[in-house]
């Protein structure tokens, strides 16, 4: 037995159980006043009938096709319509009754069977009952399918969200790694005595990049451990045309932020930006204060490069990342000032986001 026709016969107990409460209701209410037991449980049981039909007709056929689809005139025309037909049936059972039950003694009738408006209302007491319990069950059914909706698409969003971060590291990954095996390379056929350690300061990175990055979050001071692991290799490779100046307070070890949130920034410094007097000059701040990062950095440029430092893919990137994981809780202002590439960012509320 499957679990429709499970349902289905709980459905069909209900129901009769219902209409068997109906008809006991209707005998306790026509018994007021009469002790003629035999023509209130005959009368109970023509009307019974005639309830179950205006019920069934009202909730299976008019709510759902003229209530619920807001055709208002043909409703009010067939329910106009459902009220003379029903009327004349309860009419017929009166009648029957007192020819049949009561041998034609109005006397015999309990009082409340000889009233017609009395067992209209009666009726349609029932009638009403069972419609507004339908109606708030659709209601209920409606909202509840409208959540699992809104629960879904949020889902679906949440899915997106996490599929467009992976593809924008993705594409971080490469830019970084490509510039640092050059480096290798480059020293490699040197024969440099500095190849191992480079390969070593590479070798974290990529511990952080494939191991870490995965992560939702990781810790403040490890990134900014990185970004100066990265700021190592990049000496290692312009020598003695390099001037660093990097400055971080002691951050609290529980500070966290997205991986892979720094680092950018650095490299697209060193690859936008140029000698100058001989010298590429880059300085970085980075400070945590009163539930805030505070991460400036700025490199030297020439005014004809600051155009293809703007628009460069990596920063285009940052700004989609910013967007998803913190909204409205950051800021990004990038400057130029004489030869001067400027970036300050801002990530408040660092604790609760």
């Amino acid at each position: 037995m499957n679990l429709s026709h499970i349902y289905k016969t709980k459905l069909i107990l209900l129901h009769l159980l219902f209409w068997v409460v109906v008809w006991f209701f209707y005998v306790y209410f026509f018994s007021y006043n009469s002790d003629n037991t035999n023509y209130v449980t005959w009368f109970s049981s023509l009307l019974l009938p005639v309830t179950m039909l205006t019920t069934y007709f009202v909730v299976y056929y008019l709510i759902p096709n003229y209530l619920l689809t807001k055709k208002y005139k043909l409703l009010a025309m067939y329910s106009f319509y459902t009220l003379i037909f029903s009327t004349y049936l309860i009419l017929m059972a009166i009648f029957g009754s007192f020819i049949f039950l009561s041998n034609m003694e109005i006397e015999s009738m309990p009082p409340m069977s000889r009233n017609y408006v009395f067992v209209l209302i009666l009726v349609y007491l029932i009638v009403f009952m069972v419609s507004f319990v339908n109606i708030l069950n659709h209601n209920f059914k409606t909202i509840s399918k409208n959540k699992e909706l809104q629960n879904k698409v949020l889902e679906s969003q949440l899915q997106i969200k996490e599929q467009e971060l992976n593809y924008l590291k993705k594409q971080i990954h490469p830019h970084f790694l490509f510039n640092t095996l050059n480096t290798i390379y480059g020293f490699a056929l040197k024969q440099s005595k500095d190849t191992p350690e480079i390969i070593l300061k590479l070798s974290n990175l990529l511990d952080y990049i494939l191991y870490q990055v995965s992560k939702p979050k990781v810790l403040l001071k490890e990134e900014v451990s990185h970004v100066k692991e990265y700021i190592d290799l990049e000496k290692i490779r312009f020598q003695d045309t390099l001037k660093v100046k990097f400055n971080s307070d002691k951050i609290v070890d529980e500070i966290q932020i997205s991986p892979m949130l720094l680092i950018p920034f650095v490299e697209n410094a060193f690859k936008h930006g140029n000698l100058i007097n001989g010298f590429l000059n880059i300085e970085i701040d980075v400070r945590y204060k009163d539930n805030t990062l505070f991460f400036n950095i700025k490199n030297s440029v020439k005014k004809e490069e600051l155009a293809s430092s703007i628009s460069g893919i990596g920063l285009g990137n940052i700004r989609k990342r910013l967007s998803i994981l913190y909204k409205n809780d950051y800021s990004l202002e990038i400057d130029q000032n004489e030869n001067w590439y400027i970036v300050n960012l801002r990530i408040f509320n660092l604790k609760n986001v």
